[in-house]
């Protein structure tokens, strides 16, 4: 057991950040909810940016959680009952999904059977995208991720009473099994719920175009909520060496989502098929064009920018602000890979694309709010915890 963990006396967030965050929540569920009532059309596009926006963030916590074991790092050991936290919101991300699992027909063009039918390549993909093996996959996926969850945080919060190192170990091998089952999963998800969309084209790396964003996303979420904890009091022996680390991370994964985007519109010009090619045409012309180069300046020279230089990187105000950047990004990455679906002739934002932003920080803010109220906000009881606070770059 560390000698930290004596240190280390547990402090309830403020009660004014639950009211907070379900007043932010309350007010986006009931805007969301008019936009169902004036155009559910554009609102059920609008949530499935929604549903992967949350999803990254829970699903992307949970990787790092589980990467920290795997590799078995020192540094982020005060950061990881953090991540364990919002990866809680994953317990609540189906239920994002339902309006859109109600109204499959008015967003998923090969859910209509007479279209299949007189289409040879929808016809040729039904066997994997129909109603009932798209269910299928999607409550198998969240069963089994709720359960390594469930494995993994359970040990570590019972680690903060007993300080046993064998939770640590039984840990490694829990998140060597999930790590297999989160590729495949989020793969899957992101196929069926981003690149289904437009059931004619197809993309052997899309699910990894996701998981960078993914990634993206969850560090500057983790990075917002350690800064402003920290901040606070609530964090404790957290130096710039941890921030450096934050920052370097977000960095790395900047430069490598713009490597696999490059990558996939590399390939697909290169070889000039036309079932492949047209994805990209119809995001280069009109309004759509506009976006399509704001997606190169948002999410890779700006945040490339700002954290190239090595004292960026531990600048904490500068990387809160990224973070912030970071997440804009991401759903502005998620609105450019969605709404040409819905809105062919050219972009469309308005009030509607607003509220769902609004009720899904509520929601991350609500979970994070209610998970942590029983729990330590740093594994007091890892066996790390001592070197993590005498870390040094």
């Amino acid at each position: 057991m560390s000698d930290y963990k004596l240190n280390y006396v547990k402090k309830e967030l403020p009660r004014s950040l639950g009211r907070a965050a379900i007043a932010i929540m309350s007010l986006g569920a009931l805007l969301v909810i008019l936009a169902f009532v004036i155009d559910p059309s554009r609102a059920s596009f609008n949530s499935i940016i929604n549903f992967m926006f949350v999803l990254s963030i829970g699903l992307g916590t949970l990787f790092l959680t589980g990467l920290e074991y795997i590799v078995g790092a020192v540094w982020s050991v005060p950061f990881r009952r953090i991540s364990e936290i919002l990866a809680a919101t994953l317990f609540f991300v189906p239920v994002l999904a339902i309006p859109v699992l109600l109204n499959m027909h008015g967003v998923f063009h090969w859910t209509h059977h007479e279209a299949v039918e007189a289409d040879a390549i929808l016809s040729g993909k039904a066997p994997y995208l129909n109603e009932t093996f798209f269910l299928i996959r999607f409550i198998v996926i969240f069963i089994v991720i709720w359960l390594f969850y469930k494995i993994i945080t359970g040990r570590s919060q019972k680690q903060d009473l007993s300080g046993d190192q064998n939770l640590t170990r039984k840990n490694i091998r829990t998140s060597a099994a999930m790590m297999p089952v989160f590729g495949i999963s989020i793969t899957i998800l992101a196929v069926d719920w981003l690149m289904s969309l437009e059931p004619h084209w197809f993309s052997t790396i899309f699910g990894v175009y996701y998981f960078a964003g993914t990634v993206l996303a969850a560090l500057s979420a983790l990075s917002l909520f350690v800064i402003n904890l920290d901040k606070k009091g609530y964090l404790s022996g957290i130096t710039k060496d941890h921030y450096y680390n934050l920052g370097a991370l977000m960095f790395a994964f900047t430069n490598f989502w713009a490597y696999i985007a490059f990558s996939q519109f590399l390939l697909i010009w290169y070889a000039n098929i036309p079932e492949e090619t047209f994805w990209f045409i119809h995001r280069g012309e009109g309004s759509w064009l506009w976006l399509s180069i704001g997606m190169i300046v948002i999410h890779f020279v700006v945040p490339y920018a700002l954290l190239l230089s090595q004292p960026a990187k531990s600048n904490i105000k500068m990387i809160k602000f990224t973070a912030i950047w970071l997440l804009f990004a991401h759903l502005y990455d998620l609105y450019w890979l969605v709404m040409p679906n819905f809105s062919k002739d050219g972009a469309v934002f308005g009030w509607i694309e607003i509220v769902f932003p609004i009720f899904s920080v509520g929601l991350v803010l609500t979970v994070f709010y209610f998970a942590a109220k029983k729990k330590n906000l740093m594994a007091v009881g890892d066996p790390k915890m001592q070197r993590a606070m005498e870390f040094h770059l």
